[in-house]
């Protein structure tokens, strides 16, 4: 049974894992070499406690239950599961792994949260990769219930679905990858309209915000609730995906993207920057953020509820 929790880096990704795990009462033991994060990470769990008390409907978050540590083997020792947040570097992530991978116990699942890396490398140097693998989440942590578990070639069957069970006893939804690739699944789908965002800013066709109005008042309300494929079967009237295909099946042909990303160009890298700076109208992105979560919490609890229709 997994009771006690290793996070080794404190980012913002490490710190929306400590606050998940402390909304579903464990034990967690945080790892990062600078002594001197702690207050701050005290200080975002609580600015988070709001936000969580609301979605997971807790009255209290037990903090005595969150433990730091600056020595790697201190944190992983005792651990039932390991979740790692450092930066995007195969070379740094191996090295890593080849160290929690001794100091931990034998059957102490390993997960990294890499964004778009391959667990095979990444655990190469790792004692046991059997419970090594990747459990990708998405920012916000604390309240985005996704997570992508992408296995290694020598990843066991046995703790990727120990590992399904878990995350989801932690309120998450986790997608099983079929087999590792880079990028996985959610950040390939981002990445191909980022690119193809960026040409059409590129190319003088529109500002960020008329892209980002794009998504919002339309695409990203219904990607919300069903994804792509269903909200497409829709679009097929009677017959579904079948009339869709037939119908707009032709517009594959048509040069309607380019994947391929444009040069990011200092003109190109203002008007992102610049575009996004005036969306903002002066706001912090702390403002920002705690606007975001408020609303995110208001609408898993309604996405929640017209899932069970679906369902039924």
């Amino acid at each position: 049974m997994i009771k006690k929790i290793a996070v080794i880096g404190t980012g913002v990704i490490g710190v929306g894992w400590i606050v998940r795990f402390l909304a579903h009462n464990m034990k967690v033991i945080a790892y990062d070499k600078n002594l001197k994060l702690k207050k701050k990470i005290i200080k975002e769990i609580k600015k988070s406690l709001p936000h969580i008390k609301k979605l997971f409907n807790k009255k209290k978050i037990n903090l005595s239950n969150f433990e730091y540590v600056t020595s790697i083997k201190e944190a992983v020792k005792s651990a039932d599961f390991i979740q790692e947040n450092v930066i995007e570097n195969y070379k740094i992530k191996t090295q890593l792994m080849n160290t929690i991978g001794k100091y931990s116990k034998p059957n102490a699942i390993i997960s990294s949260s890499s964004s778009g890396l391959l667990p095979t490398k990444i655990y190469s140097k790792c004692k046991f990769p059997g419970r090594t693998m990747i459990g990708h989440p998405f920012n916000p942590v604390y309240l985005c219930p996704g997570v992508e578990i992408v296995p290694g070639k020598k990843s066991h069957k046995k703790f990727l679905n120990k590992a399904n069970k878990f995350y989801k006893s932690i309120s998450m939804s986790p997608i099983m990858v079929k087999k590792e690739l880079p990028g996985y699944l959610a950040d390939r789908l981002q990445e191909a309209l980022w690119r193809e965002a960026l040409h059409i800013i590129n190319e003088g066709y529109a500002s960020t915000k008329d892209l980002d109005r794009a998504i919002e008042g339309g695409p990203g309300l219904r990607w919300s609730l069903m994804g792509t494929f269903l909200t497409f079967h829709l679009a097929g009237g009677k017959e579904g995906m079948r009339h869709m295909l037939k119908q707009f099946g032709p517009a594959l042909k048509l040069p309607w993207t380019k994947l391929k990303a444009p040069k990011l160009s200092k003109r190109l890298s203002s008007k992102v920057i610049e575009g996004t700076k005036q969306q903002a109208k002066g706001k912090s992105v702390k403002k920002i953020s705690s606007i975001r979560d408020e609303y995110l919490v208001k609408l898993l609890k309604l996405r929640k509820k017209y899932e069970n229709k679906l369902k039924k």
